[in-house]
């Protein structure tokens, strides 16, 4: 977090703890979004009310509205609203391009929802491009009545990667850190929901501060530090099962879990020697290598996607920067120069650039730096932004932020054109990061 390097600049560790997640917050609510800055040139399009009519009891979500939702939250595609569509074809023979074409939207989205059984559902949907008068896509696909939503996220995916080629991101999930005074006491919650905010869960509740979670790569498993018991410990929880594991809980300081590429090892941030270093753990047998050995402070490691390296943030040079070192060790290449403070990198999918917090003149804002060419770009109009975290396809970054003096998410693209917030009715929610995709 931000905070932990105000600290890390004076070389304080222990207050950073009892101030992270210090602010009240509001458990088991669901997050709302509001889009604070559109998209110049976002593609029209157009979602219809999906038909089910035939059906004895009316479905539970409005699966086009989720992802009429979806598409707009992408900052790519600008539907139309409900009130100015033309028709409300549900079937192919009832589409009449040239009609689309007069609203001039260029994709055209229809379908139905049917009742197959008790609480089971059937959802078709068909794609097409108005100016072509031709199919896309078609898919007819099964859902439960709990699983609604998810599938309507996975037709958003679809219809995402057909018209953009990119492969989606709404069926995904995010993991955060909220906090709440009940009672009178501090209580810390680590939740999970959907990428739109809906369905939050609590996988954890303690009295004590919880931060730093990391999904693994397959996405069943959480690590995070807590400090139950007065002390940093690394935990591993399983999200189905609730189960969890202590993985490092040595003297000193534990914590900034990141897990390799193939979930067989785990970088961490210890000061078992004396001194901040990073480790890498075996989660196998739980052997430990250390990768760093510096009189300065080095943490926040995170692995490359291929798994070949790890940069990490480090005072080394006289203030906190970004370093790349091979995830078997050795010596460290600084990668940011700009600026008094640069932090909490986390890398895009394809491994060709990095997100990170910038900080200069007492301003800190997310920006993201090409690997190849060492351009760093400003994409967040924060002043204190932090915990940037890329979504598994590449195109947002969810963050943390302040809005009227509350803890708030937001998410920006990729290149700084589109911007949305995540908040709750009040309260105080930090440290997002984005699941990755299904495998």
């Amino acid at each position: 977090m931000l905070k932990d390097y105000y600290i890390l600049m004076k070389k304080i560790w222990l207050a950073v703890f009892a101030l992270c997640l210090s602010l009240p917050g509001m458990l088991h609510a669901a997050l709302t979004i509001e889009i604070t800055q559109g998209m110049e040139g976002a593609v029209p399009v157009a979602v219809v009310p999906f038909d089910s009519g035939a059906n004895r009891y009316a479905p539970p979500e409005d699966v086009a509205a989720i992802i009429a939702a979806d598409l707009a939250r992408s900052g790519r595609f600008a539907p139309a609203a409900e009130q100015d569509l033309i028709a409300r074809p549900s079937d192919i023979s009832q589409v009449r391009f040239p009609d689309w074409r007069t609203l001039g939207v260029e994709s055209l989205v229809i379908g139905k929802v049917e009742t197959v059984g008790a609480d089971q559902y059937r959802i078709q949907f068909r794609l097409f491009d108005v100016f072509r008068a031709r199919q896309i896509a078609g898919y007819s696909l099964p859902a439960s009545r709990d699983r609604l939503r998810h599938v309507a996220h996975t037709i958003s995916d679809i219809i995402y990667e057909k018209l953009t080629g990119q492969p989606g991101a709404f069926a995904t999930r995010i993991a955060y850190v909220i906090s709440d005074t009940v009672n009178g006491a501090k209580q810390h919650q680590l939740q999970l929901a959907d990428s739109d905010g809906y369905n939050p869960k609590t996988l954890l509740t303690s009295q004590q501060p919880l931060m730093s979670p990391s999904w693994s790569p397959d996405g069943r498993k959480l690590a995070y530090v807590s400090f139950e018991g007065r002390r940093a410990s690394v935990f591993v929880q399983e999200i189905a099962t609730g189960k969890r594991e202590q993985i490092a809980s040595f003297d000193g300081i534990n914590g900034a879990p990141s897990w390799s590429p193939d979930g067989r090892a785990m970088a961490v941030t210890l000061s078992r020697d004396g001194n901040p270093e990073i480790y890498r753990l075996n989660l196998a047998d739980k052997k430990l290598q250390r990768l760093t050995s510096s009189p300065a402070i080095d943490t926040e490691p995170v692995w490359s996607p291929d798994g070949r390296h790890i940069v990490f943030t480090s005072d080394r040079g006289g203030s906190p920067q970004l370093y790349r070192m091979s995830s078997q060790g050795g010596q460290a290449k600084r990668l940011t120069f700009e600026g008094s403070y640069n932090a909490s990198a986390d890398y895009a999918p394809d491994g060709r650039s990095l997100a990170l917090v910038h900080g200069e003149g007492g301003r800190y804002r997310i920006a993201t730096l090409d690997l190849e060419g060492g351009l760093l770009r400003i994409v967040s109009d924060g002043r204190l932004d932090e915990s940037p975290s890329f979504a598994p396809n590449g195109s947002m970054i969810i963050y943390a932020t302040e809005s009227g003096r509350r803890g708030v998410l937001a998410a920006v693209s990729s290149d700084g054109r589109f911007r949305q917030q995540f908040s709750l009715s009040k309260g105080d929610v930090r440290e997002p990061v984005w699941a990755p995709g299904e495998k």
